[in-house]
């Protein structure tokens, strides 16, 4: 398989690495850190703890919808309106990330956010506080998290050198465990002892603090976009642009979109609906839900660090080990139905969350790997608008199969879901033209 870049695509690429040397150069690594630079850890404990703030969130909105409503659909509503935004604005999304000063989108959206789940909610009454109401707000939520995520990964080629690329995603994505580990554990325990909103309240300082992490990170002034007149004109080239290049020009990057878009129908399905599954499946309570959903994060935080030390691997490599890693969550998923204990489950869901968490590193990597610097934004903003657009489409399918069959149905469903990306992957392991992957790929001249 081979992607040929234009001349002036080719000199577009030069420049950005050049700029990409010197925000490493503001950036140094100072010795072999664990978090690689310093102002990448800023980053890595301000996502901690928004991480954290997600995972208590994520339960209590859930929980509170269930509770009052009884209905696995009207459940999935609340995962369908946050994914909801990137699908509708999510190039235009990554066009204003290429173009602003991500660290303000990151520290505004943090803000935003905890003001829409943590200081509404205390503002308003019990009867006021609605499911209609808090849908609204979920939907605002939605979008400030919109901004963030490609923010983030447009970010990383900015504070870390290419090298680390694959190690920089994967210790983000132990941020992400962490919240699972953590967030639904304080929920449920706030759950039990006061309640969904009461813990929406005091989770807004939790995003408050993110967002002081990250004010003394510095980010080259390289980074930013010069100012045109015609702003209009501008922003339609860049997002044609975007699209150009993600969807045409670079096949590998439109294969991990498609690949990205079957991992998402089945994984969006499964964490909107973790707790119709806990309770129904295995009758669990808030807290055994919280209990059950951590250790979702623990398979998931120990693939993430197992990672950092694939930074290095080639492509085909971390590709193979997508591929193994969706067989194990695969069979675990499948093997969760047969099961009605709560140790076992909870080996279970361990392993699927191991099964879970290569995909993402792995695929935001060779993204950063082959995609220009200036064009990291709009490239994950395409990609996260299309693989949302699945997540949608799969917690509304295997809600409705939730509701028409039964929650077994649905995992069993899930699971196959799994195995599918393991051909996917092992497939796209192969048709890579060597070892070097995208990198050799960017260097060839046209035949």
């Amino acid at each position: 398989m081979s992607v040929w870049l234009s001349q002036d695509q080719r000199a577009a690429v030069q420049k950005i690495e050049l700029e990409r040397g010197l925000a490493n150069t503001l950036a140094p690594v100072e010795g072999k850190r664990w978090l690689l630079t310093r102002d990448f850890s800023l980053i890595w404990w301000s996502q901690v703890l928004s991480q954290v703030a997600d995972g208590v969130s994520r339960l209590a909105l859930l929980w509170f919808v269930y509770s009052v409503t009884g209905s696995a659909v009207k459940t999935t509503i609340i995962g369908l309106l946050q994914t909801l935004p990137p699908i509708v604005l999510g190039p235009l999304i990554g066009v204003s990330v290429d173009r602003l000063p991500k660290k303000a989108i990151l520290i505004g959206s943090d803000v935003t956010r905890a003001i829409l789940i943590g200081v509404i909610p205390c503002w308003l009454s019990i009867e006021v506080f609605t499911v209609d109401m808090l849908y609204l707000l979920v939907f605002l939520y939605g979008i400030a998290t919109a901004m963030f995520v490609p923010a983030l990964s447009a970010s990383v080629p900015f504070l870390v050198d290419r090298l680390r690329f694959t190690a920089a995603n994967a210790l983000l994505q132990s941020t992400t465990s962490i919240g699972i580990i953590v967030g639904p554990a304080l929920s449920g325990l706030g759950i039990a002892f006061a309640g969904s909103q009461e813990v929406l309240c005091v989770n807004a300082m939790t995003y408050l603090s993110s967002a002081l992490c990250l004010v003394p990170i510095r980010f080259p002034r390289s980074v930013t976009s010069p100012k045109q007149s015609n702003w209009v004109a501008a922003m339609h080239r860049d997002l044609a642009e975007g699209i150009r290049y993600a969807l045409v020009s670079q096949r590998t990057i439109l294969i991990l979109i498609l690949m990205a878009s079957v991992y998402t129908f089945g994984t969006g399905a499964f964490t909107t609906l973790f707790p119709v599954f806990g309770k129904k499946m295995l009758a669990l309570g808030p807290v055994e839900v919280g209990y059950l959903w951590s250790w979702l994060g623990i398979g998931l935080f120990l693939v993430s660090l197992g990672l950092v030390s694939m930074t290095q691997w080639d492509m085909r490599k971390r590709l193979q080990a997508v591929s193994v890693s969706s067989v194990i969550g695969g069979a675990a998923l499948c093997s969760l139905v047969w099961t009605h204990d709560l140790v076992m489950a909870t080996v279970l869901v361990a392993l699927i969350g191991m099964g879970f968490g290569t995909w993402t590193p792995i695929a935001w990597g060779m993204i950063q790997e082959c995609s220009p610097a200036n064009m990291v934004g709009r490239v994950m903003a395409i990609y996260t608008s299309i693989a949302t657009a699945t997540s949608m489409a799969g917690m509304t399918f295997f809600g409705w199969m939730t509701e028409r069959f039964n929650e077994y149905t649905s995992v069993i469903g899930i699971g196959f879901v799994l195995f599918l990306l393991a051909v996917a992957a092992a497939w796209f392991s192969r048709r890579l033209k060597d070892a070097g992957g995208l990198a050799d790929e960017m260097d060839a001249e046209p035949a």
